[in-house]
């Protein structure tokens, strides 16, 4: 027969062993939460090592950027041509800006990474010298740079209405600072519409709205047709405002 002893340590070791099993359970269901757990395997959303990241699209990640976009200028770059004839694009100067203004200075130039232009006596170099007039890029002739022309600008409008344009110079144009720029400009865009055929129209088809639908104004096309053109009266108005100009097409364009 067993002791009391004996039974004491049976019942302790069951003791102890349901507790150990409790334990197991308890420490297997944190690991198993915490492995179903949808942060898991994500990064914390602080580090103290960690860098910011700009996630603005003015400034674009530098992986963007492709290795071949810095040598992008060699392709419209001519080869074995004169240093002086390159386009701006292909030299690099070292402007100033204490020159007199619309006199020629002269600057030093060299030809950029991979581009091979000859001196006037036929040989090859690299650093030039290059004369270009002392004046800003916007201060150049307007036939020296193209300007963007919007479709949504009112031509005929008093005062005049100007819009900020971008502007970029000419590759064989030569100037100090930007190549790029902002300028003002009238707008003077047109959408296709001739004068003469308005002025015509106006004329012999007035009193029946032509002229206004002509110029895409429906409404008072609607109103010279049943109106059998105003009696006459907006007819001869119309004649009169058609052919010195005042209107014109309802886009807002000028007339060709």
């Amino acid at each position: 027969m067993a002791t009391n002893s004996q039974i004491w340590r049976v019942r302790s070791l069951k003791a102890h062993g349901i507790v150990i099993l409790l334990v197991l359970d308890l420490c297997l269901q944190c690991v198993t939460g915490y492995l179903s757990s949808p942060h898991v395997g994500q990064e914390p959303p602080y580090s103290r090592d960690a860098q910011p990241v700009i996630t603005s699209p003015v400034v674009p990640a530098p992986s963007s950027a492709s290795p071949t976009d810095s040598d992008s200028y060699a392709s419209k770059c001519p080869s074995g041509g004169e240093c002086k004839r390159l386009p701006a694009d292909c030299i690099s100067c070292s402007y100033h800006h204490n020159c007199s203004y619309g006199k020629p200075a002269s600057f030093s130039c060299k030809s950029k990474k991979g581009v091979h232009c000859t001196g006037e006596s036929g040989q090859q170099q690299k650093n030039f010298s290059l004369s270009v007039t002392c004046q800003f890029c916007w201060q150049l002739d307007p036939s020296q740079y193209r300007c963007s022309n919007p479709t949504k600008c009112m031509t005929v409008a008093c005062p005049r209405k100007r819009y900020n344009a971008t502007c970029q110079v000419l590759d064989h144009v030569h100037c100090l600072g930007k190549r790029v720029f902002q300028k003002g400009l009238y707008c003077n865009w047109t959408g296709g519409y001739k004068w003469s055929t308005a002025l015509a129209l106006s004329i012999t088809l007035g009193g029946f709205g032509a002229d206004r639908f002509y110029l895409g104004q429906w409404r008072e096309g609607l109103g010279k047709l049943f109106s059998f053109g105003g009696l006459g009266i907006w007819t001869l108005i119309d004649v009169l405002l058609i052919g010195v100009g005042y209107v014109g097409p309802a886009d807002g364009s000028l007339y060709i």
